[in-house]
């Protein structure tokens, strides 16, 4: 099977239906910001707050232009990853992207608690995740060659959509 790279804002389900895929598919993980933050020996925030957001976008080039000798793989990307079109056009070499959609309260619900979301700080509520999720919708639309909404579907349902779609565009 050909790459999935699974894009998003945060809090859409890229991390729950990468997982989902690769029991259900038998496909290997990239999980992007796991990946930079292990090899650079720190949290996100961390690298965000020493470097800023241009060096750790570099990053993230780097390791979708890595990913392109990969085959049967969910590549699940930051949520700033599309910001970049270099970013896209990696994207679009290594596989089939695939957008998840959530409404804004669904976020809000799936990421009060979570502190590892600098692009979030100070600004965790649904309206400004909202304003946030609108001024980057055009960019993930443009990237994306399947579009999920995951808004009250388990993993599963949404893992099976995903291939069912993804096949009946192959066909």
């Amino acid at each position: 099977m050909d790459n999935i790279i699974l894009i998003g804002f945060m809090g859409t389900g890229k991390s729950t239906v990468s997982e989902c895929l690769s029991r259900m598919y038998a496909m290997r993980i990239v999980e992007m910001d796991q990946v930079i933050a292990e090899r650079e020996g720190m949290s996100i925030p961390e690298i965000f707050a020493a470097y800023g957001e241009e060096y750790f976008r570099n990053l993230e080039t780097r390791l979708l232009v890595e990913a392109q000798s990969e085959r049967n793989t969910v590549i699940s990307c930051g949520g700033g990853a599309v910001l970049r079109e270099r970013n896209v056009a990696e994207m679009k070499k290594n596989g089939k992207v695939v957008l998840l959609t959530a409404s804004p309260e669904v976020v809000y619900e799936r990421v009060k608690d979570s502190d590892d979301r600098p692009v979030l700080n100070g600004r965790k509520n649904v309206k400004e995740i909202a304003d946030l999720m609108e001024q980057r919708r055009e960019k993930y639309e443009a990237a994306a060659d399947l579009v999920i909404h995951t808004d009250h579907k388990t993993a599963p349902e949404i893992c099976e959509e995903l291939i069912r779609r993804l096949k009946r565009m192959e066909e």
